[in-house]
């Protein structure tokens, strides 16, 4: 599968984002996570969301800020980003998994096959 992100940009704190992230295939086939790396930091795990599946796994520092969210027509995931802080800026990256073990560790990096190139998301305080 071919991930593209796109909506990456700059906002100021408390602004607001909307991130793409547009697959080649049917969402549905995959674990499709969303992952960031801050300057200097390692990869960090955002959200996910399995398969199939309606429920939405988040990271502790996006909770209650950031939703993830699929639209199956359009083989496209999105992560809606509110009351952006400074420490979110970051290259976002989308992510698919399709090995069973994704499901079971959707937080972690090495479980998905697949990623997108990134988009950069600036937040200014």
């Amino acid at each position: 599968v071919q991930l593209q992100a796109s909506g990456g940009g700059l906002a100021q704190a408390g602004g607001s984002l909307r991130l793409s992230c547009a697959a080649s295939e049917r969402t549905s086939r995959y674990v499709m996570g969303w992952f960031r790396q801050g300057p200097g930091k390692e990869r960090e795990f955002v959200a996910a969301i399995k398969w199939g599946g309606d429920r939405i796994y988040y990271g502790n520092s996006v909770k209650g800020r950031f939703t993830m969210s699929r639209d199956n027509a359009k083989n496209t995931v999105y992560l809606q980003m509110n009351s952006l802080k400074p420490e979110d800026t970051a290259i976002y990256y989308c992510a698919a998994g399709k090995r069973s073990d994704c499901g079971a560790y959707y937080y972690s990096v090495p479980s998905y096959d697949y990623w997108g190139q990134g988009t950069l998301v600036t937040v200014s305080s």
